[in-house]
């Protein structure tokens, strides 16, 4: 077998390994120049060239395991020459293998790359047309092809593990969703939840552009739980604000009425009725709920005004009255003191004519201060009551009716102490103490009452 310079296939040129050095899916592009060994002071490997002989002819063999066979020629060379040009191609091909060591080892060289990598310096290797320990260089190149499945399968972990893990991300993204689109939409806060909403729409976006790449079935899954969230929680709005509008028109035309009643009490003058009604107004402005916030507050500083017009009038008089109360309660004060030197009464006729023209002159003083009214009314009370129960005394004693009873009553008792002192006086002539103890005590009672009674039938 003749091999020309000119005729090999594209190899790296000698290069020391390092982790930095250009990788063979770098170099395959590259043109290697093939010429002649020129004498150099160092050479191949001694170790290499020893699994290498030339034939007389200026074949170069190799042994391998399987034993010797041709790896081509050098024409135009010595011996020396041949197997050194043979040698330095195994030393370049050991040296991409090295290289590759060195990536898998000190980079971050993925599998995907080293496996690209791994081909590309196989086809330089091809059947190893090369003098050298090939059995070397191919347990170094199976080592490196085991360590690329050992890469590739870690990666394939974490690439799981990585899903696993956006997988979880994405999950809690739409239970988030579906909470917030499962709430009830009375005590949603809209704006809010809203733009909680939109921020969960950016989270799965920002997943989805910068995380791993899930499963489809597992993706599709949980974009379709995703949007239907999305979407009830869309119609879920829009049906809320639809009927928020229904119950604010409502709330706006029932709010107008209102305003429309207010502005036509604002001018009463009736205070009392005017109060209540106002009264009922608000109550009803309570329970006719929020138009629209413009509207609503446009319409309440209507009422508010008509409401003001009506009290702050009311004010005013009732202002006025309290000045006219504070007089009018002066007078009666006057009057009181007036009333209460009648006490205690001594003179019924005077006393009655003096008080009738108290009473005269008490009504035409007028109201007095509600916080006054209940102290000095009372205080009259007291004088007319005492003008009163002294009539009924003197009525009393006047009445034929109750005379005649009461001297009925001091006859009995007259006639009952007399009976009592001729039993004493028995009593005492017989020597009976206890006779004497007993008449004794009834003869007491009974001249106590009829003390008593003729003192009433005196008055």
């Amino acid at each position: 077998m003749t091999e020309k310079p000119a005729s090999q296939p594209p190899m790296p040129g000698p290069a020391t390994p390092r982790p930095t050095a250009p990788s063979p899916a770098q170099f395959a592009g590259r043109k290697a120049s093939v010429r002649p060994a020129a004498s150099t002071s160092q050479g191949p490997d001694p170790a290499t060239l020893a699994f290498g002989r030339v034939e007389p002819d200026g074949t170069v063999l190799v042994r391998t395991a399987d034993g010797e066979r041709a790896v081509g020629s050098y024409p135009g060379s010595s011996e020396a020459e041949a197997l050194a040009y043979f040698a330095r191609k195994y030393e370049d091909l050991m040296a991409a293998t090295v290289l590759l060591e060195q990536r898998l080892e000190q980079t971050d060289l993925s599998a995907h790359e080293a496996r690209e990598a791994l081909k590309t310096l196989r086809s330089h290797i091809g059947v190893a047309n090369v003098v050298g320990d090939l059995a070397l260089l191919d347990s170094r190149v199976s080592a490196i092809e085991a360590a690329v499945g050992e890469r590739a399968q870690a990666e394939s972990q974490r690439r799981a593990a990585a899903k696993a893990t956006a997988a979880k991300a994405r999950e809690k993204v739409v239970r988030a969703a579906e909470k917030l689109a499962s709430r009830d939409p009375a005590k949603m806060q809209w704006k809010s939840a809203s733009s909680r909403m939109r921020e969960l729409f950016d989270q799965w976006k920002a997943q989805q552009q910068a995380g791993p790449r899930l499963d489809k079935p597992v993706e599709d899954e949980l974009w379709r739980r995703f949007t239907h969230a999305r979407t009830d929680f869309d119609k879920t709005r829009r049906a809320w604000f639809a009927q928020l509008e229904q119950e604010q028109d409502a709330a706006r035309r029932e709010k107008e009425r209102l305003v429309a009643q207010a502005e036509a009490l604002s001018t009463s003058k009736d205070w009392a009725a005017g109060a209540g009604e106002f009264k009922r107004l608000m109550e009803a402005w309570r329970r006719a709920g929020r138009a629209q916030r413009a509207t609503d507050d446009a319409l309440w500083e209507r009422f508010r005004t008509a409401q003001d017009q009506f009290f702050n009038a009311k004010d005013e008089v009732v202002a006025a009255e309290r000045v006219q109360f504070e007089a009018n309660l002066a007078v009666k004060e006057k009057l009181l003191s007036e009333a209460e030197a009648l006490l205690p009464i001594t003179d019924l006729a005077t006393a009655k004519r003096h008080l009738r023209s108290v009473q005269d002159r008490w009504d035409e003083a007028g109201k007095v201060p509600r916080s006054d009214m209940q102290r000095v009314e009372g205080r009259l009370k007291k004088v007319e009551q005492a003008v009163r129960d002294a009539e009924d005394r003197r009525w009393k004693r006047s009445n034929p009716e109750v005379s005649a009873r009461a001297q009925s009553m001091v006859q009995q008792l007259e006639k009952a102490v007399a009976d009592l002192e001729a039993e004493l006086a028995t009593a005492r002539s017989r020597g009976d103490d206890a006779g004497v103890a007993a008449a004794e005590q009834a003869l007491a009672a009974r001249q106590e009452w009829l003390a008593s009674a003729r003192a009433g039938l005196a008055d």
